[in-house]
């Protein structure tokens, strides 16, 4: 598994000078909130202030930096001679006159990246990163590899289990696999507010995995992919045979993604449940008493 962090560490190693690009401060619409960041260096970029006119000035004044400043050997050690600017600010007002019509205004700090500024910059990440909320996907087949394809996108840590090893084979490098004969045993070990989406081969292992995930009252969101058919099915298991009642069962979602888009390809029914989860999960981690990310702190 790749971790984002380990990209932004391949970034700041691999791109020569870097400068970094935060947003500051925020009036009114705006693309991206305080804190966002992208690093630029003279080749490439990283992450995103919002895109547009905006995002493409503060590229060009990073770039600018970066090509002002050089190093040259000194006695053996790396001696910067030339740096016009270290720090500068971009205070612009999001209207016709940039092509942006947000109506909002934002103010950009650029900064060059050196040795603790990157230190930060990871630190950061690494701290971010071990909040994010999990996505726990059981099944690895067509709808698991396209649901799992499109929550690498998202801010989640995504979790791909399977009890086939050949269905783990193929899934993006920022999701963690787990290859295990009892998928029931992840649900109990996973951290509170976890979203559960179940999508095995075999309809006898979606119930087991459901029946686990609805016991757990402090899950995000709990969904399974089927029909009404098989909903009523698991429903009167549920009830019958695996001690569930109609409150726990009222809180499962099925089919997942919802039944409004008469489409079934994996990569449809994939971007309709990933929504249905991002929504799930911004609602649990919102709601009173619910445990809340660190707030990525960054030094001005």
């Amino acid at each position: 598994m790749n971790s984002k962090v380990q990209s932004l560490k391949d970034f700041l190693a691999g791109q020569g000078r870097i400068a970094l690009v935060e947003v500051a401060g925020t009036k009114g619409s705006t693309p991206r909130e305080k804190g966002a960041f992208m690093l630029v260096s003279r080749e490439a970029t990283f992450g995103t202030i919002g895109g547009g006119q905006l995002e493409y000035m503060a590229i060009d004044k990073a770039r600018q930096m970066v090509a002002s400043s050089f190093h040259r050997k000194l006695e053996g050690k790396e001696a910067r001679v030339e740096v016009d600017e270290v720090c500068a600010t971009l205070d612009v007002p999001l209207g016709p006159e940039i092509g942006q019509c947000c109506g909002g205004r934002v103010e950009v700090l650029i900064r060059l990246v050196d040795s603790a500024l990157a230190a930060e910059l990871v630190s950061a990440a690494e701290v971010e990163e071990a909040h994010l909320p999990h996505v726990y996907i059981f099944g690895g087949g067509h709808v698991g590899q396209a649901l799992a394809s499109t929550i690498a996108l998202l801010p989640v840590h995504g979790v791909v289990i399977e009890t086939r090893a050949e269905a783990l084979q193929g899934m993006p490098e920022t999701v963690e696999t787990r290859l295990t004969p009892m998928p029931e045993a992840e649900v109990r070990n996973a951290p509170a507010g976890t979203a559960f989406a179940i999508l095995t081969h075999d309809h006898a292992l979606d119930f087991l995995i459901v029946a686990e995930a609805l016991k757990r009252d402090d899950a995000a969101y709990v969904g399974m992919i089927g029909s009404k058919t098989k909903k009523a099915t698991f429903r009167n298991w549920f009830l019958k045979s695996a001690d569930g009642s109609d409150a726990e069962f009222a809180r499962l979602v099925t089919p997942i993604g919802g039944d409004a888009v008469k489409d079934k390809r994996p990569q449809v029914i994939a971007a309709l449940a990933a929504a249905e989860i991002m929504t799930a999960l911004v609602s649990h981690n919102t709601a009173p008493n619910a445990d809340r990310p660190h707030d990525r702190e960054m030094a001005g």
